[in-house]
């Protein structure tokens, strides 16, 4: 089955590594292979991989796009995963149990939206115990 995808106007997104920016016109295009996508609004940026989960996204995210770093990357990003499992109540282990199952068979960009929902949970988290947002790594 292909992936569908709706491009905005000057949206870009990375297709086995190669950045590809769409023109001032949403347009829409069908992969009919297996190939690494993601787009832009997808990526998180090193500086904001301050948070455990986060870190966690950001190494599935590197896998993702660094197809040279995956062999030495998969074993630390299966760890980390399993450290975390427990520290989350059930409804959110299991998007993490999910993530590693994703990052288990190279299918990076599916590992990092099982991790979305948890990255909000984790905010929330922050956002309690400190009454505010999570400070980034580079604050």
């Amino acid at each position: 089955m292909a992936l569908k995808l709706t491009l905005k106007p000057n949206e870009r997104i990375i297709v086995n590594g190669c950045v590809i920016r769409n023109s001032d016109r949403r347009h829409f295009l069908d992969v009919e292979n297996k190939a690494d996508v993601v787009r832009e609004s997808d990526l998180l940026d090193e500086s904001d991989a301050g948070t455990p989960v986060k870190e966690v996204y950001f190494f599935a995210q590197t896998c993702l796009l660094n197809t040279e770093l995956r062999e030495k990357l998969i074993p630390i990003l299966q760890a980390k995963l399993g450290r975390l499992v427990p520290v989350f109540h059930d409804e959110v282990a299991g998007n993490l149990v999910e993530a590693a199952n994703h990052v288990s068979t190279n299918d990076f960009y599916k590992a990092m939206r099982a991790l979305r929902p948890v990255i909000q949970y984790e905010e929330r988290l922050y956002e309690m115990m400190h009454g505010k947002a999570p400070q980034t790594a580079a604050e």
